[in-house]
């Protein structure tokens, strides 16, 4: 691809920061196009039948796509995402 940098980001010359900053720019950008098709997805194929939580009474249904999803989902599954991440 080369060594494209309009705005003298690598300045210093140094070819393993640059190597190292393309790197990143990859990562971001798969982990973005990820976010984007998690955020669609559910909208075009419908969500999943059933409770997310029989206990309180939430189906998967009551949860709204985006940011309001965070208020809506019990702690106790907050919970459980966060050890799931930890441990694996």
């Amino acid at each position: 691809v080369g060594f494209f940098d309009p705005l003298g980001f690598t300045a210093d010359g140094s070819v393993e920061n640059f190597k190292r900053r393309r790197q990143t720019e990859i990562k971001h950008g798969r982990v973005a196009m990820l976010a984007t098709m998690g955020y669609i997805t559910p909208e075009i194929t419908g969500k999943l039948p059933g409770y997310l939580s029989p206990s309180t009474g939430v189906k998967y249904d009551d949860i709204p796509n985006g940011l309001g999803a965070i208020s809506k989902v019990p702690a106790a599954g907050w919970g459980q995402m966060i050890s799931y991440a930890v441990f694996c």
